[in-house]
């Protein structure tokens, strides 16, 4: 009888550890394989096709990223809803305060540089443009090409979102922040969405990242100089800035494993083939 009872209690125990154990296991280990990200249309296609790569090395790992900008990406991890917070703009002081009553701590980790190119249709023959100009035609007081030497056509101006960290640093570096932007110019909700209506509209004037420069638009000299990656990195095209990755703290598990691959030599041939500039060897 108390061999029986013996045999019946490591039962009941193993029982119970196949029950408990292994069900925290693998609770546990669904948290661990399931990255959320979410922000900024600039980094999408950097954080895109690094959840692709980083899943087919990882099978196990489920990585979403949602491009809505940088405002919302942040507002995202404020509120505990994703992982990652893509930005194309520093957070700012109100954010990082809403954040601490949160018991949020973002941690920023910088992945590539960027430079916010000056975009017209492709059949405008205007090539360049100064800061002066850009600011004329943003607040108004320049409002057709032949004021500029182009032809006799109505300028019309498209901007981004006030969501979006682009929106923010064109905002800072070209208007000034005391600078009204005029209020009939086009607002998009993306960086291709800015490309599509300049692509489509003969007098339009856009500005998007890098990364979406094709041969549908044409990327105008500013104040002088072509955006490009040598011009990004040595500072000398003035509507530059960094693009960052935020985590609540310092990143652990899954997470920090993303991050590192982000900013590891494969990482970086992404950022590279991306069409932005790379900040790590």
């Amino acid at each position: 009888m108390k061999k029986l009872k013996g045999i019946i209690t490591i039962f009941l125990l193993l029982l119970f550890l196949a029950t408990y154990g292994c069900g925290a296991g693998e609770k546990e280990s669904t948290k661990a394989s399931k990255v959320v990200i979410n922000g900024s249309t600039t980094v999408f296609p950097i954080a895109q096709r690094a959840a692709e790569e980083f899943m087919n090395k990882h099978p196990d790992v489920n990585v979403s990223v949602r491009g809505t900008g940088s405002g919302n990406g942040i507002a995202s991890l404020i509120n505990g809803t994703c992982d990652i917070a893509d930005a194309s703009r520093p957070i700012t002081q109100g954010e990082i305060e809403e954040a601490e009553k949160n018991g949020i701590k973002p941690v920023s980790h910088i992945i590539a540089r960027d430079g916010i190119a000056i975009i017209v249709n492709k059949d405008n023959p205007i090539s360049s443009i100064s800061r002066k100009e850009l600011k004329k035609i943003y607040t108004g007081e320049i409002t057709n090409w032949k004021e500029l030497g182009g032809e006799d056509m109505k300028i019309i101006p498209v901007t981004r979102d006030s969501s979006s960290g682009t929106f923010e640093v064109f905002e800072e570096k070209v208007l000034g922040k005391d600078t009204q932007m005029i209020s009939s110019a086009v607002v998009q909700g993306s960086n291709q969405a800015v490309k599509v209506t300049v692509t489509k509209t003969p007098g339009a004037i856009g500005y998007i990242g890098l990364g979406y420069i094709d041969g549908s638009v044409k990327v105008l000299r500013y104040d002088g100089i072509i955006p490009s990656e040598k011009s990004v990195s040595s500072g000398a095209y003035e509507i530059s800035r960094p693009l960052f990755m935020y985590t609540n703290g310092q990143p652990v598990g899954v997470v920090k494993e993303f991050i590192d691959f982000v900013l590891s030599k494969d990482g970086q041939k992404i950022v590279k083939e991306a069409g932005f500039v790379p900040v790590a060897p």
